[in-house]
């Protein structure tokens, strides 16, 4: 199904969309902070025996911790908007409202308290989210060149019409998708595609929106309008999936949705029997204790310890977790599907092999290429350059946009370029061969005849093959999702030990091979670039590399990496399914405490005294069980990589930025 277009209304406000604060300065947090403020301070009254005035300061606490999420509890309860939906703000709400009646107002202020700060914890990783999607739209111009019959115009890039004729000039951005019409040069399309290398392209041939021209001026005949092309399809993709996500209930609501109906019938029948049995204020009374009884104080508590101490435990990994509900799914993922360019390469092409010719040397041919590339700034030029052993003068260097470049070096007419433009004569199974290992393929001549061929990659990462290895140990299947072309995603692939690719994938590709995957099995999606930004939305988790990573990627992955090390990932999937292993027992307690007191309370053998006792009680066993979440620790592995970046020593994105 193709994605509706994003209205340009919707742009806009994206773009006028606040920064998210601080947390120190976000206003949201407000009011879950004063709820515990005033909750600590009625405390400190009541040990000191003033009765009346801890009532005040709890019942303040109270109000400020409710007002954060009863009011939307109520609003999905009885609008057609929320469908009736109940959860846990609707237990908890009426757990707040028993105890009150009971006059436990200490007790309701704790609750609402701890419920406030969850749920505003939560909103803050979704704004943060939406703001991502800002990135994503930086891509296209602001403005756009159109020939017509009077020339040149520059307009609004969301002005553009199919069928417009574009005029780009060299290093600058594609307006909306079209077809080249005129000229030759290469467009960097890793924002789109994530392709490492630029893709040459000469009349015919289609260009994405956000690309980047080269070297030549290219005319492109608009294929979409400014407002309905790759990258607004992008923005649609990524909120399409956020709102899809958020409509997963955790784990505690799909407990609360079948506990809250039969905890307000069971009271509601309570009361009723007292009035047939003549009794009602006993059985009143008794109906409230139930409520009680039922109250989710340890389940309220079981989620959130355990998520905060893994979650600040993870951090010490390097991983920055940026919600509860993404640590409860993190747990869970069954298989990781990975970028290419920048997540297992080093997204730095390296020349990886050099074949020559008749009496030229691998030394003389590097050399005599990076004469000529010096002064280019195509990313195959620096790898040339970085190589060469030394950079001899060129003159009348000339760029042929969308071929190569000739020029004299040491007197000698040489010529540098692709096999399309230059036929490596003699030297074509070496070629061959290096482009079947998924190599860039320059081809060098000298005075008219061929020189050599030199093979130039995006590097594998030396530590993903452990990773990868490590994976499967644990039981996980491993994907590739690249824009790459199939022959360098499957020599990539095959270093790696990757199980499955999918090559030459556009942003929507990706996210439909992850919505596919998530309905057979949990799938965290692993990326760097803008490109990758729907699909990790898509995911059941998406992980950012937070260190090379784009803002839209960073900030749309439910996690971060703050290092490059792939070898964090089996390490933080261990430590997420040992906390989510924490949780479930937590909860399996809280909910055993309940099914226990909810017959006890309800024909009279244990009194509010005793129920809330042992609600206490829970709370401590759920909190010191909670709190062994926070052990984690990285595993020794045999190797040693020392170019994979720690998480110590490049902290980009930080634990407190979120």
């Amino acid at each position: 199904m193709t994605p509706d277009p994003v209205d340009a209304d919707e742009v806009a406000g994206l773009d006028e969309h606040e920064e998210v604060p601080p947390w120190w300065r976000d206003r949201a947090l407000a009011l879950p902070v004063a709820s515990g403020l005033l909750w600590v301070a009625g405390l400190i009254l009541q040990w000191t025996g003033l009765e009346i005035p801890a009532l005040v300061v709890f019942a303040l606490g109270l109000a400020a911790g409710a007002w954060t999420f009863v009011p939307g509890t109520l609003k999905r309860l009885f609008t057609a908007q929320g469908r009736g939906r109940l959860g846990v703000g609707l237990l908890m709400t009426i757990a707040a409202i028993g105890a009150v009646l009971l006059g436990h107002i200490g007790e309701a202020a704790a609750l609402a308290f701890l419920f406030s700060v969850a749920e505003a914890l939560e909103d803050r990783a979704m704004d943060r989210a939406q703001q991502g999607l800002r990135a994503l739209l930086s891509l296209i111009p602001d403005t756009a060149r159109i020939s017509r019959l009077a020339g040149e115009q520059t307009i609004p890039a969301a002005d553009v019409r199919e069928l417009d004729v574009l005029v780009v000039g060299a290093g600058e951005r594609v307006a909306t998708d079209g077809v080249v019409t005129t000229g030759r040069s290469s467009v960097d399309t890793s924002a789109i595609t994530g392709e490492s290398i630029p893709v040459e392209v000469v009349p015919g041939d289609e260009v994405l929106a956000g690309s980047v021209n080269g070297s030549g001026t290219l005319n492109i005949e608009a294929s979409a309008d400014g407002r309905d092309n790759s990258l607004t399809k992008i923005v649609h993709l990524v909120e399409q999936a956020h709102a899809n996500k958020g409509e997963r209930a955790r784990m505690a609501d799909r407990i609360a949705r079948p506990l809250v109906p039969l905890v307000l019938i069971a009271a509601t029948l309570i009361a009723a029997f007292g009035f047939v049995i003549g009794d009602p204020g006993t059985w009143i009374e008794r109906a409230l204790v139930v409520l009680v009884a039922a109250s989710p104080c340890a389940l309220a508590i079981a989620v959130p310890v355990t998520v905060i101490s893994a979650i600040g435990s993870a951090s010490k990994l390097g991983v920055v977790i940026k919600s509860g509900a993404a640590f409860e799914q993190f747990g869970t993922i069954g298989r990781v599907a990975f970028d290419k360019t920048g997540t297992l390469t080093r997204n730095q092409p390296r020349v990886v092999a050099t074949h020559t010719s008749g009496d030229h040397t691998q030394t003389q041919i590097l050399d005599f290429a990076a004469a000529l590339e010096k002064s280019s700034t195509h990313p195959l030029a620096e790898a040339i350059s970085v190589a060469a052993s030394t950079h001899p003068e060129a003159t009348d260097v000339d760029e042929l946009p969308g071929h190569g470049l000739t020029g004299t070096v040491q007197g000698r007419r040489v010529r540098v370029g692709s096999p399309r433009w230059i036929t490596p004569h003699g030297l074509t199974e070496q070629a061959a061969e290096l482009a079947d290992q998924g190599m860039s393929i320059i081809v060098v001549e000298i005075d008219d005849q061929i020189g050599g061929v030199i093979g130039i990659r995006d590097e594998l990462r030396p530590e993903a093959a452990e990773a990868i290895t490590a994976l499967r140990d644990q039981g996980i299947s491993t994907v590739m999702l690249t824009g790459d072309n199939t022959r360098t995603a499957q020599a990539i692939a095959a270093q790696a030990g990757i199980d499955e690719v999918h090559a030459e994938q556009l942003p929507e590709h990706k996210a439909e091979h992850i919505r596919a995957s998530t309905d057979q099995v949990p799938t965290a999606m692993i990326g760097d670039g803008i490109n990758d930004a729907p699909a990790l939305a898509s995911a059941t988790v998406g992980i950012a590399m937070g260190v090379s990573g784009s803002a839209a990627a960073v900030e749309t992955a439910d996690i971060a990496f703050t290092g490059t090390d792939l070898r964090l990932i089996p390490d933080a999937l261990a430590h997420a399914k040992k906390g989510r292993s924490i949780m479930t027992g937590n909860i399996a307690l809280a909910v055993a405490i309940i099914v226990v007191l909810f017959p006890l309370a309800l024909f009279g053998v244990l009194g509010l005294a005793a129920v809330v006792l042992v609600h206490e009680i829970a709370e401590v066993i759920v909190i010191l069980n909670g709190l062994r979440a926070a052990r984690s620790k990285r595993r020794i592995y045999p190797s040693n990589v020392s170019d994979a970046t720690t998480p110590s020593s490049t902290n980009s994105v930080k634990a407190s930025d979120y």
